[in-house]
């Protein structure tokens, strides 16, 4: 009799899908949401790099500061593990 109650309050597959169709829904809007961030810094960083003379915003300030590290052996690019 123990294992048919145990058997009865796992959840069922449609309550086991319905939770795993929440947690996507969650991860989604987290995702989403980072996304949107993410957007809004790249517009801003466009605009500045506009307003600082870059023709076509961050594509040009790309470019220079390719050339710029390029004229430079010393200088390297760091990495986002080179800052911490």
């Amino acid at each position: 009799m123990a294992r048919i109650l145990h058997l009865y309050s796992l959840p069922t597959t449609e309550k086991r899908c319905q939770m795993k169709h929440n947690d996507l829904l969650k991860k989604l809007a987290k995702l989403e949401t980072m996304n949107d961030q993410l957007a809004a810094e790249i517009n801003y960083l466009e605009h500045l790099a506009r307003a600082l003379g870059f023709a076509e915003g961050l594509k040009t300030l790309k470019a220079a500061a390719q050339e710029m590290l390029e004229a430079d052996p010393k200088k390297e690019a760091k990495t986002e593990g080179d800052l911490e």
